[in-house]
């Protein structure tokens, strides 16, 4: 019986217990955003880029912050429900 890591992280990911810690070490291919009133820290797959819906997202967190962000980190003015709302639905269409 084996685990597949990338698997194991994709899924470990969304989860919020391990995206709120800020201990984690951000795997390749991944990259770290906060989110919400708490800045919540979560680890995303960089494919998410360059999707229509998270472009929105990344057009908010430009129209805000510029490149100047609070937490030193790309941070996403949104609230976390919308945040995992639409991460969800991204992870949906790459597990296709």
């Amino acid at each position: 019986m084996g685990f597949r890591i990338a698997g194991i992280i994709r899924r470990a990911s969304f989860s919020t217990t391990l995206a709120a810690s800020k201990g984690i070490e951000v795997p390749k291919g991944y990259l770290s955003v906060y989110v919400g009133d708490k800045m919540r820290r979560f680890v995303i797959p960089v494919s998410y880029l360059n999707q229509p819906s998270f472009q929105e997202l990344l057009s908010q967190a430009e129209e805000e912050f510029g490149y100047d962000h609070p937490t030193g980190g790309l941070t996403i003015p949104c609230q976390e429900n919308v945040f995992l709302n639409i991460t969800s639905r991204l992870n949906e269409l790459q597990s296709c």
